[in-house]
């Protein structure tokens, strides 16, 4: 060690003392962080493991620096162990032992064989040349060297084993799913080629085969570190495909529930889209022959024309039940939705067309009730022989009871009714014969 040069005066005993107890103190805790880093499960796992990738290029390095690290350890070991050694000789050392003790504690006494830190591809500290065949460390050096190895190395064991503690157990939880999915949707139709689900679970199928395979053979691409932390395993798993595919398969299983749903309910459908077209039919051959009826009686007016049968609906409910038949029910399923909806329009369509062509005879029957109204009315009051009152009143009842019938003029016959009615009534109308009007009558009434 003659070629030592320590820094400062040579140490007394009491910081020799001092020296040796926290040199022990840090030794027994890097002796603790290796035997835990040997024991860690994720270091078990990465010596027997296939590695590929980001995963084996790392993990090469890293094995290295933990073989390193033994080394510098026992490197450390053994200088700290001398120096113990030494100090023991005598209880109050001599000056000879406290330069030798300066030397060794201060100085760059502890020496690692070269081919060492070649082997780890550790690089070279500032100021030193490369490919030495030994180097030289002070235990204050050796102690940084370890802890940045140790460092380097725990973020990568960690990182593997958190990848792996996460990753294939959702993997093959989802795999699980999703062949309980597939197990429900063949009976259903649901196949790859025939429905579109069923492509789509194929593709999920092949997808987590190799995500699970790449997954177990380099976990660190599926890693991803923490901005701005450099704690030793700060990050968190890559979770972005087995999100996807997870979002993907939960479509799948909604659909495959929708066409379950549809083979369970379908022939209660069905019988209730019959039963809507059915009213639709028969509605439009009331509006036909409701037409036919206001083209005979009314004159004058524009009536729409109504339409055929929906034929064509007919058509897509014979075809949904041929599919129900043959339990294709991943095409039922999206036929009896359309349907569904069209049925419902084309018997709202059928009302409009009805109230359409009947609102001529509403508008005849709605003055034939005015007309006997008013006719009751006047009769009430005795009015009843009118001349005038008679006279436009038969005027007005052949209009509205006689085929064709003009509703234009049969209206402006009861309005001069109503107008002759209310001026004989008006605002005190008297009974010929009476001197008073009827006892509980209001004028004007």
């Amino acid at each position: 060690m003659g070629d030592t040069d320590p820094t400062g005066p040579v140490m007394d005993r009491d910081e020799v003392d001092r020296a040796l107890a926290r040199l022990g103190a840090e030794h027994e805790a890097v002796e603790t962080s290796l035997l835990a880093l040997q024991d860690h499960a994720g270091r078990r796992l990465l010596e027997g493991a296939r590695l590929t990738g980001r995963t084996e290029e790392r993990w090469a390095a890293t094995e290295a620096s933990i073989t390193l690290l033994w080394t510098y350890f026992d490197a450390y070991t053994g200088a700290l162990r001398t120096a113990r050694e030494i100090r023991a000789r005598r209880r109050w050392s001599s000056r000879e032992d406290l330069v030798e003790l300066t030397e060794l504690l201060r100085g760059e006494c502890v020496t690692v064989p070269g081919s060492a830190t070649a082997a780890a591809n550790a690089p070279t500290p500032p100021g030193r040349p490369g490919n030495r065949l030994s180097e030289r460390y002070s235990l204050a050096t050796l102690v940084e060297r370890m802890n940045e190895l140790y460092a380097s190395s725990l973020d990568m064991v960690v990182a593997a084993d958190a990848v792996w503690s996460a990753l294939p157990a959702r993997i093959d939880l989802l795999a699980a799913e999703l062949r309980r999915t597939r197990r429900l949707a063949h009976p259903v139709g649901v196949r790859p080629g025939e429905h579109p689900a069923g492509d789509d679970l194929e593709r999920i199928t092949h997808s987590l085969t190799a995500l699970r395979e790449q997954v177990v053979s380099d976990p660190l691409a599926f890693w991803k570190p923490a901005e701005g932390s450099s704690a030793p395993g700060g990050g968190r798993p890559d979770t972005t495909v087995y999100d996807r595919e997870a979002r993907a398969l939960e479509e799948v299983r909604r659909e495959i529930d929708a066409v379950l749903a549809v083979r369970q309910d379908s022939e209660k459908r069905i019988v209730r889209l019959r039963d809507v077209l059915s009213r639709a039919d028969r509605t439009l051959a009331e509006a036909r022959i409701a037409r036919g009826e206001v083209l005979a009686k009314i004159a004058a007016t524009e009536v729409p024309v109504v339409s055929g049968p929906p034929t064509a609906l007919q058509e897509q409910l014979a075809t949904a039940a041929e599919y129900r038949r043959h339990a294709q029910w991943h095409r039922l399923s999206p036929l009896l939705e359309s349907l569904e909806q069209k049925a419902e329009d084309e018997l709202e369509r059928a009302r409009e067309s009805l109230t359409a062509v009947t609102a001529p005879l509403a508008i005849r029957a709605e003055l034939r009730g005015r007309l006997d109204a008013y006719r009751a009315k006047v009769a009430r009051h005795g009015l009843a022989e009118d001349t005038v009152l008679v006279e436009r009143y038969e005027r007005a009842r052949r209009m509205l009871w006689s085929a064709p019938c003009d509703l234009r003029v049969a209206r402006e016959a009861v309005l001069r009714y109503q107008h002759a009615a209310a001026e004989l009534l008006g605002p005190a109308p008297r009974v010929p014969g009476q001197g008073t009007p009827e006892e509980g009558e209001r004028p004007g009434a």
